[in-house]
């Protein structure tokens, strides 16, 4: 199927009484054979985190993990050495390489965080962990890509775009010959001829779709990857 939309219902739930998760592919309880990720992308997940709580240290290998903060705070430390503080607007991309440990938890002791989770499959696998962090730019841009022209650095011919079309604009997503492109609404409505697109809504792929019209201003997240 050239187009399929992966809608915010749809997607598997877990609570777990500190957190709720929305995941968009299989991920921990959450088992779905149609479901296992799509191109380089293995996780796409939306978190909610109760104040106080998160994810303790634990271990990563061979996989390019980024987080976006939506609201709230979230600190993450490393076996790299690095502490930071990331607020609503910024990203984080940790390269896990031949091994890493990291926590990440809600700095905050009174607002709940909101976070969006991505991994992606590097090309090769181990080589130096590493980590950097980036402001988000005010309008779109390419904000990760394995190429060298974006600000955070991937392990993938993989591209990822941050797009915050205004209300009443028009977004043409192209999918190049032998590519794949998954489309996450981080916020606002839109249209794709008689499809109604809301934040949580995900779109995947394998040849150019229809244009999306925007109904309200909004964001969106482009992964343009090897198919």
């Amino acid at each position: 199927m050239s187009i399929l939309i992966h809608g915010n219902m749809s997607r598997g739930r877990s609570q777990k009484g500190w957190a709720e998760a929305f995941h968009s592919f299989s991920f921990g309880d959450f088992l779905d054979p149609a479901r296992m990720g799509f191109a380089r992308l293995r996780v796409l997940n939306e978190d909610r985190i109760v104040p106080g709580a998160g994810f303790a240290p634990h271990d990563h290998a061979d996989m390019d993990i980024l987080t976006l903060v939506l609201a709230g705070r979230i600190r993450h430390e490393d076996s790299l050495g690095t502490v930071s503080d990331l607020v609503p607007g910024m990203v984080q991309l940790m390269r896990a390489g031949s091994g890493i440990t990291h926590s990440e938890v809600n700095a905050s002791d009174r607002e709940p965080a909101h976070v969006v989770q991505i991994w992606l499959i590097p090309d090769r696998a181990g080589g130096p962990p590493s980590y950097q962090t980036l402001h988000l730019p005010p309008g779109d841009a390419l904000i990760a890509a394995g190429d060298g022209t974006a600000p955070l650095h991937l392990g993938s011919d993989s591209r990822i775009r941050l797009a915050q079309p205004r209300d009443g604009t028009v977004s043409r997503i192209v999918v190049a010959p032998g590519r794949a492109v998954f489309v996450q609404i981080l916020d606002g409505m839109a249209r794709m001829e008689g499809e109604r697109l809301v934040a949580g809504d995900g779109l995947q792929l394998t040849s150019t779709p229809p244009d999306l019209h925007w109904q309200s201003d909004g964001r969106m997240l482009i992964f343009d990857m090897p198919a």
